[in-house]
């Protein structure tokens, strides 16, 4: 290895090229030159100065190139970061794929600021609000009210078996409870489970998620409405929407619970009064040519329909921000509790007081009781009941999806037209319109059929609550470090995903049809919601598809439609997003680009550190930002430095100053010893 001066480079008669050589002091260029080979027994040459020194290290070596591939970084940023690769449009310039160099500035948050991320910390703290027994009333018409729906289906199939297949399906749920419970623990966030696979997996799978909880609050609202009417013989049209607006605060599921409370005990008493007759003919009816075999297959069939008495449990972790910290078992256990005593009673009722052949073939089987057991007056308060806590029902569809479509909003999947509230009530109005809206739709789409609505909520319903054990095993892999209590054991996870497998194959065998009517809803449904997270891609293949025609930009009126394609592209990549990072560790650093990269359609990346004068800035972060800046060149990347202490506050006076929600604001995985929870920051974690 020799050196050689710039100056012996150059030709003989010119001078060399000095803007080619971005580091003016250095004094020499090196050469890979092979030396002579030392003469056999010479002495090693003795160094005669600086030519003569060794190469630079590679370290110093691999620095030089990144400040020469850097050296038309403007100092301000902006610019286009192009590239060598070529471009895949034709006629459009090359710059319209890239986006500027990015900037490093340093900012103090100021008090009008900081006062602002102090309010919304408040604010969101002072949400969670609800008690056990509030928070449990807002889902338990949805869940209590389930039996209207359930108790027939069950008895079709189940015949004399059906309370112990409807105990069994109650027992089903105590696999799921520890594991909502430890999920709410862990990521205490509205709009579960779609924000649980949000911050556990990637976007595509979360959105899956929403696609199937929008299906199961829309499906909830449509077959409890569609039962009520049922109930009063179609003679009532119930404008629903109106009652989300002016009651969505109402809920009776206490008063629900006295009344059937009442039915079982004068049901209870008739019992005592008639005696057994009925159940054992009804026994004896019910149990004639069939085998052991038979007898396993309805009991199981009854099992697998028997669930649906259970609806209404997923409703719950889509408010949890909303219930005050540590009630939410509490909730849990009044739901579960409840329904798993009183839907077996009351179908034993059932079979102690009404023949079998009127209970297989009658829908209404609560009011045949009522009638049979009291009387008319009995009957009339059992359907008027029904009809109030079945729209009732309603109104938990419609808060479960208000809060869904206020987080996809807020994800930038819906327009911020989701996030409006009505100034007197506080009503999310244009969320319970477009709710209305699309039910009404699925109706319609049904052919107005409650038994095929019924048969797509069977399946979506076991397939979200399916979602659970699969969003805890996502948690334990990828975010093992997030503080909750309790801990389940990992075997649980795949034991109830296989039992959930297991129950959705009965509901298919008992009925084949129900993959037709529920694919299709649901592939619908996704495939929205991927167009609005691809929607940059989308409209980026447009504008491609019409560069590939270069007669297309000779009229004015393709030629604007061309503008206008790459202004909404331009648009749309320019919403930020924020990365706050902790460490300058490169690897970190590249990790958080990629799920950028793959995950949002932006073009502006925010790399946001908190840091105090004592600690100070890490030593490597601005060089690898920089490197960062450059390895993607769709991306500008913006150093923010903000001498603050890393609190929730701050991070709201932050998200205050750089116009950029807080759920669009990423982190990694904390630890044990963090001090805040992660819905008092309401960013999203992205890496262990």
């Amino acid at each position: 290895m020799m050196s050689v001066s710039k100056r012996e480079l150059s030709l003989p008669g010119e001078e060399p090229d000095t803007d080619s050589y971005p580091m003016q002091s250095l004094e020499h260029t090196w050469i890979a030159v092979e030396p002579p080979l030392p003469a056999r027994g010479a002495p090693e040459p003795e160094s005669s100065g600086p030519l003569d020194s060794h190469p630079p290290s590679f370290e110093s070596a691999q620095y030089d190139i990144v400040l020469r591939r850097q050296r038309q970084r403007p100092s301000t940023g902006g610019g286009v970061k192009c590239s060598a690769a070529p471009s895949r449009f034709i006629n459009l310039p090359s710059p319209f794929e890239f986006s500027g160099w990015g900037t490093m500035s340093r900012l103090e948050l100021g008090r009008d600021e900081l006062t602002r991320g102090e309010e919304d910390v408040q604010r969101a703290r002072g949400a969670a609000s609800l008690g056990q027994f509030t928070a449990s009333a807002i889902a338990g018409n949805a869940v209590l009210g389930s039996v209207f729906y359930a108790l027939p289906a069950v008895a079709s199939v189940s015949g004399v078996y059906s309370p112990i297949s409807l105990s069994a399906a109650g027992c089903v749920l105590f696999l799921w409870r520890p594991i909502m419970e430890e999920l709410a623990s862990a990521l205490p966030i509205s709009g579960a489970p779609y924000t649980y696979l949000l911050n556990v997996s990637s976007k595509t799978l979360a959105l899956i998620g929403a696609a199937l909880l929008l299906l199961d609050f829309s499906a909830t609202a449509v077959v409890s409405a569609a039962t009520a009417m049922s109930y009063l013989g179609g003679e009532v049209t119930l404008p629903f929407s109106m009652v989300c607006e002016d009651g969505i605060r109402d809920y009776d599921a206490p008063r629900k619970f006295l009344l059937k409370y009442r039915c079982s005990v004068i049901s209870a008493d008739e019992t005592l009064s008639r005696g057994n007759t009925q159940i054992r003919t009804n026994w004896v009816h019910g149990t004639e040519d069939l085998t052991a075999a038979t007898t396993a297959r309805a009991i199981f069939d009854g099992i697998c329909l028997g669930v649906l008495g259970l609806t209404g449990f997923e409703c719950v972790p889509s408010y949890v921000s909303s219930i005050k910290p540590g009630k939410f078992p509490q909730v849990l256990r009044n739901l579960h509790y409840p329904a798993l005593l009183l839907n077996s009673l009351a179908m034993l009722f059932v079979l102690a007081h009404v023949p079998l052949g009127t209970i297989v073939g009658q829908g209404n089987i609560l009011s045949v009781l009522a009638q049979t057991v009291a009387g008319k007056w009995l009957r009339t308060w059992v359907v008027v009941d029904a009809v109030i806590v079945l729209c009732g029902g309603v109104l938990t569809g419609i808060l479960g999806a208000c809060e869904l479509f206020e987080r996809l909003a807020r994800d930038r999947f819906l327009p911020r037209l989701f996030t409006f509230r009505l100034p007197g009530t506080g009503s999310p109005a244009c969320s319970v319109a477009a709710f209305v809206a699309f039910s009404c739709v699925l109706y319609a789409s049904s052919g107005a059929r409650l038994d095929v609505m019924s048969k797509m909520f069977s399946l979506v319903w076991l397939t979200v609550m399916a979602l659970f054990p699969l969003s805890v095993l996502l948690l334990k892999f990828s975010r093992g470090r997030l503080t909750r209590t309790p801990r389940t054991p990992l075997f649980l996870a795949p034991l109830t995903l296989a039992v959930a497998a297991a129950i959705i194959g009965g509901n298919i065998a008992v009925d084949p049809s129900i993959v037709g009517y529920a694919a299709a809803y649901f592939l619908a449904l996704a495939a929205a919601f991927q167009l609005t997270m691809k929607k940059v891609r989308v409209l980026h293949g447009l504008l491609w598809a019409y560069d590939q025609y270069r007669v297309l930009t000779r009229h004015a009126w393709t030629r604007t439609c061309g503008e206008n394609l790459a202004a909404a592209v331009s648009h749309l990549r320019k919403q930020p997003v924020c990365v706050l990072v902790k460490t300058d560790e490169i690897n970190v650093l590249i990790h958080s680009l990629l799920y950028v990269s793959q995950n949002e359609e932006t073009s502006c990346l925010k790399l946001v550190h908190f840091y105090d004068d004592e600690i100070g800035v890490p030593s490597e972060m601005e060089a690898n930002w920089k490197i960062l800046d450059e390895a993607f060149p769709e991306i500008t990347v913006d150093l923010i430095l903000v001498r603050e202490t890393f609190t929730p506050s701050n991070v709201a006076a932050l998200a205050h100053r750089l116009e950029i929600p807080t759920t669009l604001m990423f982190m990694s995985c904390p630890g044990r010893d963090f001090p805040f929870g992660i819905a008092e920051l309401g960013t999203r974690i992205i890496s262990l």
